[in-house]
């Protein structure tokens, strides 16, 4: 028995591997640490370091990181959209480029697409589909893109003045008055047409007593003369015999002085009475009085603009009907004359000085005149001939007038020989006038429908590649046309930038930027 114990005490201390020889347990050995253990707590120590850093500064660096998010969704977003699946990765490579606005030029070159170095677009800033669009073919017609380039140049501030087109007073308008009694007979021209001047207007039969009695007289005259030369001839070659004194001639000779005295005042008195003086020839040589008056066009004048096309006057009104007796002075018609006409402007009282110094210099002056879907054209170079001195009492005006040639749209004659004629500019119509006020130098100068406002910022948009970029730039004046942009490096001489159309950029950007429907979450209702 004693034996079987200690064989058992044997196995228990062989499976404990802790026995000693003498039969008492040994203590277990201490392990050491290894270098990995303390390597181990190191890095939990600087991971929870860098996790309370971070998270203490999440107001810094949270916001940078969900932007740069949101414009790696929109980019995945419009590659997606751009090459449909199938396309190879060099495609899509090609296309961030573009995207991203370098394929336009090689960037270390510095050069633009039309060949001017820039460091705006070698580094493009804000070119990221956030702030950039690309349009297609369609979508440039859609909204009537144009291109504007960026050029420095002087510019003229002006004041935009409400004006209207009127008549010269006392050029545009003639009235034709009948010059002596009569039946009107016939009447040339239809209301509306064009004469020339010296056409044949109206035909009256004259019944003027006056002018009956002064062709009257002058035909006696005429035949009181007649004899009298007569005599004067035949006393000259008997007075030359001697058988004649030479006072009887000398009485016959005084008779023909009087006579042709009378003759010439005869003459004067039928001019008076409208007769030309083919017309008192006409008298003269067939010994006849006049049965009938033609009156005719009367010549243009004071109208330099006319020596630029032919001259017409326009039948604006016909006041008499065939077979209306008519007296002296009577209305029978009016002509116009448009060739030149004024521009009356209206300005307030204080701009009087500006306005008298540009009359007084010379200062060229510019016209608007809005077109019925023409656009807008503009008649530049034109001068202010006066300024009044007068302030209207109501409207607080100050009238000055400026010379507008006009120019001929329709010339036509018809076939049965009537011609009519149209021009441009016509009394009525409402204009603009545009009055230089201040000169500046080396100014950015783009038309105003280039640059968009929003809030407290104005942006333009720069064409860089395929794509128009946002810039924002800072406006020093702005008017109903131009818009001055400060030079401070957001823009440089060369650039093309968005004119027409891009406030519809501005708009697509911004439905871009507000998060459109998904292109891959199926169709939007």
């Amino acid at each position: 028995m004693s034996t079987v114990r200690t064989m058992r005490r044997a196995d228990l201390n062989h499976g404990t591997g802790s026995s000693r020889s003498d039969g008492v347990p040994a203590s277990k050995p201490r392990k050491r640490r290894s270098g990995r253990a303390y390597a181990g707590a190191a890095i939990c120590l600087l991971a929870l370091g860098v996790a309370a850093t971070g998270f203490l500064s999440r107001g810094w660096w949270l916001p940078k990181v969900e932007r740069w998010n949101a414009a790696m969704r929109a980019d995945v977003s419009a590659t997606d959209h751009d090459h449909p699946p199938g396309d190879s990765d060099a495609g899509h490579q090609d296309d961030d480029l573009s995207h991203a606005g370098l394929d336009h030029g090689d960037p270390a070159s510095g050069e633009h697409e039309h060949g001017a170095p820039s460091g705006a677009e070698q580094e493009a800033p804000g070119s990221t589909d956030a702030n950039s669009l690309e349009l297609s073919e369609q979508a440039k017609k859609n909204i009537g893109l144009t291109l504007a380039t960026v050029a420095e140049q002087d510019f003229q501030r002006t004041v935009t003045v409400p004006a209207t087109v009127v008549n010269r007073p006392g050029r545009t308008e003639i009235a034709i008055s009948a010059p002596m009694t009569g039946i009107v007979t016939r009447i040339y021209p239809i209301q509306g047409e064009a004469v020339a001047p010296g056409a044949p207007l109206f035909d009256l039969r004259l019944t003027h007593e006056d002018l009956v009695e002064k062709q009257a007289a002058l035909l006696r005259a005429l035949e009181e003369l007649d004899v009298v030369e007569r005599e004067v001839a035949r006393l000259e070659q008997v007075t030359a015999s001697g058988a004649v004194a030479g006072k009887r001639l000398l009485e016959r000779q005084y008779d023909q002085g009087k006579i042709e005295a009378a003759i010439l005042a005869e003459r004067q008195a039928l001019r008076l009475h409208g007769l030309s003086d083919e017309q008192i020839e006409t008298i003269v040589d067939q010994r006849r009085l006049l049965e009938s008056l033609t009156i005719v066009a009367p010549p243009v004048r004071d109208c330099p603009s006319c020596a630029a096309h032919e001259e017409f006057l326009q039948v604006t009104q016909l006041a008499v009907r065939p077979g209306e007796h008519v007296a002296t002075g009577t209305a029978l018609g009016v002509l116009t004359d448009h060739c030149e006409l004024l521009v009356e402007g209206k300005a307030f009282e204080q701009d009087a000085e500006a306005l008298n110094q540009a009359a007084n210099e010379g200062i060229p002056v510019t016209v608007l005149i809005e077109g019925n879907g023409s656009g807008r054209h503009e008649v530049a170079g034109l001068t202010i001939l006066y300024v009044e001195n007068e302030v209207e009492m109501e409207s607080r005006a100050l009238k000055f007038y400026v010379r507008l040639p006009n120019e001929l749209v329709r010339n036509r004659t018809t076939p049965d020989g009537h011609r009519f004629i149209g021009w441009r500019y016509r009394p009525g119509q409402r204009v603009g006038l545009l009055v230089p006020v201040e000169r500046w130098e080396d100014q950015i100068v783009l038309p105003v429908e280039a640059v968009v406002r929003e809030g407290a910022e104005y942006f333009v948009y720069q064409r860089i590649g395929a794509r128009f970029c946002r810039r924002s730039v800072h406006v020093e004046y702005r008017d109903q046309r131009w818009a001055v942009i400060e030079v401070d490096g957001a823009l440089f001489p060369g650039d093309v930038v968005a004119a027409e159309g891009a406030y519809q950029i501005h708009l697509a950007l911004k439905n871009k930027a507000g998060g459109g429907p998904d292109p891959h979450a199926g169709h939007q209702h």
